[in-house]
């Protein structure tokens, strides 16, 4: 320390701030945001620090300065811990006949009050949709428009609500599905539903999960705009309920005996006391199967990954891909399961 120039000390002290604060969001999803509402705001910016961490590393190894060691260090305590934020690997692509495909797609009401200033997003949502050729479809923010034809799905469950716009959540199947329902989240239009699905001579639960939205604006100068202790309150207040919601949704679980896939737009991160306690002991297909960064997300500072799809660790995950098709806030994203 006392060999680095006025500058590099300042630089050091921020570096040992920023550090100190990443390592202390590892501990986040761990504590019920119930409990600690506002600390697990952090839970939305611990990519941005990790970002910020890889930076201040590469600047003192630049330098050939021993200070590199403390971001290094916590950067490869979170590694051990969460993984990396950002999958080198090649993507896994195995073929096989019993493949499953599973697509998760938050679609924003199919574009309904035109967010995208571009004719016919609607239609080309489900162009995309059916040149993927997904076996099984989970969607949020789902509203029955009247340009949405999706009968090339034998089957389908629904679950809407709303007075003049209908909208919920649905999943759509190529297998039969033999049992629905809904977990039913009180006060808000958020929900979880299932459908029990017939493939061969197994029977397979799909979850469709859809915690409480967070109505953050991702536009940067929204952002600037909006007041700091307003948007830190609705935040911690958006996490308790996130927080009840998952565990309606876990006291449901537990009555299954099937193979379970869940699916999900979780409005929070892999870094979350509600990604961690929903994963349990399912794997995450992006982890097993992915790529690159996984944006799920249109948030215009940093990568963010909060739509996820587990699968039982009876399943074999054999493919992953984060899709880059922008016709919603959200990007749609696959896996390919096996038994």
């Amino acid at each position: 320390m006392k060999k680095l120039s006025f500058i590099n000390k300042i630089i050091y002290f921020v570096n040992i701030v920023v550090a100190l604060v990443l390592l202390f969001s590892f501990v986040l999803p761990f504590l019920p945001p119930k409990t600690f509402a506002v600390l697990s705001v952090l839970n939305l910016g611990v990519s941005f620090l990790i970002i910020i961490n890889i930076l201040f590393a590469i600047y003192w190894l630049l330098r050939f300065k021993k200070q590199f060691i403390l971001s290094a260090f916590i950067l490869f305590i979170g590694y051990m811990s969460f993984g990396s934020l950002y999958k080198f690997s090649s993507p896994k692509a195995i073929e096989s006949e019993g493949n499953i495909k599973v697509m998760n797609y938050n679609v924003r009401l199919f574009n309904l009050y035109e967010w995208i200033k571009e004719d016919s997003i609607e239609t080309k949502m489900v162009d995309f949709i059916k040149s993927e050729s997904p076996d099984i479809v989970s969607f949020q923010e789902y509203h029955p428009h009247k340009n949405i034809n999706l009968s090339f799905f034998k089957y389908k469950f629904e679950k809407l609500s709303g007075k003049k716009t209908k909208y919920g959540q649905a999943i759509f199947s190529q297998f039969p599905i033999v049992n629905s329902g809904s977990i039913e989240f009180p006060d808000t239009g958020n929900n979880a539903i299932f459908a029990d699905v017939v493939k061969g001579g197994d029977t397979i639960r799909f979850y469709n999960i859809h915690l409480e939205s967070l109505r953050i604006n991702a536009d940067v100068d929204n952002l600037k705009n909006e007041d700091s202790e307003r948007l830190l309150k609705r935040v911690g207040s958006t996490f308790k309920m996130q927080q009840f919601q998952t565990e309606l949704f876990l006291m449901h679980k537990k009555q299954c005996k099937y193979k379970m896939v869940v699916c999900g737009d979780f409005n929070n991160t892999a870094f979350s006391y509600v990604y961690r306690k929903i994963k349990g002991d399912f794997q995450d297909a992006f982890k097993e199967a992915g790529s690159g960064f996984g944006r799920t997300h249109d948030f215009k500072i940093f990568p963010v990954r909060i739509d996820f799809i587990f699968a039982d660790e009876a399943f074999n995950v054999n493919g992953f891909t984060s899709f880059s098709e922008h016709y919603s806030d959200h990007y749609p994203i696959m896996a390919t399961l096996s038994l």
